[in-house]
């Protein structure tokens, strides 16, 4: 059996391959710097009169718009790149079909557990959780939106027959892996000092 070679499976020459990347590093870079700096300077409170809920909502509704555009620029990369198949029938439709279902309930299910302010990053606003939540999906995985999302990324390659996007989803699982390491203990540490004003 030949050896497939990169260049069969990954178009680099397509400049929606690059802006794909650049966008999947894009957003989780962005909310990261813009919450670090609403905790420490209160600039979108400021920008809505001192309203730390609208400011969340006007947050929550860029990080949205911007997972949105992030997907429609990755799906036009993806059908740029050359097609190949990678699973048998009838697994090159239910895996992926799976990975994309399972993923879609591990995100929607997350933003359901937690609420608006608390998917996107309203205790960077101040507005903190009574509790940590531990009911599904947090008790099954420790960044349910993050693994989900991860999924569809990979359900999506897959659907598509495209090995090029499963090289993606191991980027997006690097990308993501290097916010939380970013995410985590500055949320750790908001809690901690709420916890130590009481």
């Amino acid at each position: 059996m030949p050896m497939v070679q990169l260049h069969q499976i990954v178009d680099t020459t397509q400049a929606s391959f690059w802006i794909a990347l650049a966008a999947i590093a894009f957003n989780p870079t962005a909310w990261n710097i813009v919450a670090r700096n609403e905790y420490r300077n209160k600039t979108i409170t400021r920008i809505f009169g001192g309203n730390v809920y609208y400011g969340c909502y006007f947050l929550a509704f860029c990080i949205f718009s911007c997972g949105l555009i992030r997907d429609s620029i990755y799906h036009r990369a993806l059908l740029q790149q050359p097609k190949m198949a990678l699973l048998p029938e009838p697994y090159a439709t239910v895996v992926p079909a799976a990975l994309i279902i399972v993923g879609q309930i591990f995100v929607l299910t997350s933003t359901w557990a937690l609420g608006i302010t608390g998917t996107f990053l309203g205790d960077y606003f101040g507005i903190l959780m009574d509790h940590r939540v531990e009911g599904f999906p947090f008790n099954v995985l420790r960044d349910p939106m993050y693994v989900g999302s991860t999924m569809c990324f990979a359900g999506g390659a897959l659907w598509y027959e495209r090995p090029a996007g499963l090289l993606v989803t191991i980027y997006v699982y690097i990308v993501y892996w290097i916010a939380l390491r970013f995410e985590g203990p500055f949320t750790d540490m908001i809690y901690s000092n709420r916890y130590k004003k009481e």
